[in-house]
């Protein structure tokens, strides 16, 4: 019996043996766009922080600045993890199809050889004519000379199959090539972050251990910001309240509710495709990182402390301008501590771009995606530029990542 794959059957296996593999370097292709987008990223993180007078920082803000290097740092190294795990899944794919292709083929050349032993054996034309001749009538000596026509045919179907697999060996046993010296350089690149990752965390150490020697200086100190966020935080709130009322006044809504914009059909359409935007919309500053996240935290090293926070801080370049991350009207201009907080309207939703220097828009003023709203201040003691943003609906506060494209 023939043991070779019919020619039908061989285009199916090799289009799924494709399939499986475009879908692995898919998934890889995915994995090293994570690893560039995290690389561009520990870059500004470093670009950044450097521009911080390092001589006038507190311990709390180097172990703050250690800690947002150890968590891209981290990051770094489960993507170039995640992408040596694909390439070995890959590998060992491909290792074993050159294994099947080898005895595929083997299968092949054997079969190919038994055909040309045979064919040599009976290859004396007179043996052939004689074959036709010897038929018993025409139906037969047709089907006779059929067949041998098929199994010249056949013969030459096999020695392209052998061609075809062995051209499909040798692109294999590239690919595996490349592979590896793929995998190469990741393990390279892998150790330098760990490398890396280790050196900043016995930096931390060494800053944890100094802030333990003044804990309650730094408890006291942390507390102390704390209130005055809140205090903050509860304007933010007031402000917010009061703009609702004001607004389902100037609407003549007669609901008593003081929590809830009472929208037009307009105002209806900007919420609705505001949220159609969820997870897409663009940052409020060009270039930055998220120095510090949403929602309650646990302070890094001094325990018992929580941080809280009601929106997301993002450090930039100095000069920066903060813009609007979506359409929308300018609903409020606020002084905070010397510095402004503009709110701005999309139907329910409220955007807010805190600790700004300078403001170019006006209240009532409409404004498009990505325009420039001010610039964002800089401390002149920590050379700092933070921008503090939030995002509510309504009276309930959001979480900015889960709204901002890659926060």
């Amino acid at each position: 019996m023939n043991k070779s794959i019919p020619t039908f059957l061989l285009l199916i296996l090799c289009c799924f043996l494709f399939s499986i593999q475009t879908n692995a370097q898919n998934s890889r292709k995915e994995l090293e766009q994570q690893r560039k987008e995290i690389q561009k990223e520990i870059r500004t993180i470093r670009s950044l922080l450097s521009q911080t007078k390092t001589e006038e920082q507190s311990l709390l803000t180097q172990l703050n600045q250690t800690n947002i290097r150890i968590v891209a740092q981290e990051k770094l190294i489960a993507v170039l993890n995640a992408e040596t795990k694909s390439l070995n899944s890959e590998i060992v794919t491909n290792k074993k199809q050159i294994k099947k292709l080898e005895a595929d083929l083997k299968d092949l050349k054997d079969d190919y050889a038994k055909m040309i032993y045979r064919s040599y054996k009976s290859k004396s034309k007179n043996n052939r004519i004689m074959f036709i001749l010897s038929s018993e009538n025409f139906y037969q000596a047709y089907k006779r000379t059929q067949y041998m026509k098929q199994y010249t045919d056949f013969r030459k179907a096999q020695g392209e199959q052998i061609s075809k697999k062995s051209d499909l060996l040798n692109v294999k046993n590239d690919t595996l090539l490349v592979q590896k010296k793929e995998k190469d350089v990741l393990v390279i690149e892998e150790k330098e972050a760990q490398e890396k990752l280790e050196e900043k965390k016995k930096g931390q150490e060494e800053i944890v251990s100094k802030i333990k020697k003044k804990e309650k200086k730094y408890i006291s100190e942390i507390k102390k910001k704390q209130n005055a966020e809140r205090k903050i935080d509860q304007q933010i709130e007031k402000i917010i309240r009061d703009a609702i009322a004001k607004s389902n006044k100037k609407a003549g809504s007669k609901s008593t509710n003081s929590s809830k914009f009472a929208l037009t059909a307009e105002a209806k359409l900007v919420a609705t495709q505001f949220e159609g935007n969820k997870g897409k919309l663009p940052w409020p500053v060009e270039k930055g990182f998220v120095a510090l996240r949403f929602g309650t935290q646990k302070h890094p090293t001094l325990p018992g402390i929580t941080i809280e926070s009601n929106g997301v801080r993002i450090r930039t370049e100095k000069g920066a301008h903060a813009r609007a991350i979506y359409k929308g009207t300018v609903l409020q201009i606020q002084s905070v501590s010397g510095k402004k907080a503009l709110y701005i309207q999309h139907g329910n939703y409220i955007t807010i771009y805190n600790n700004l220097e300078t403001v170019l828009v006006k209240k009532g003023e409409k404004v498009s995606v990505k325009q420039d709203l001010g610039k964002v201040f800089t401390d002149k003691v920590t050379n700092k530029t933070t921008l503090k943003f939030q995002l509510w609906k309504n009276t309930t506060r959001l979480n900015p990542a889960l709204w901002i494209y890659k926060m």
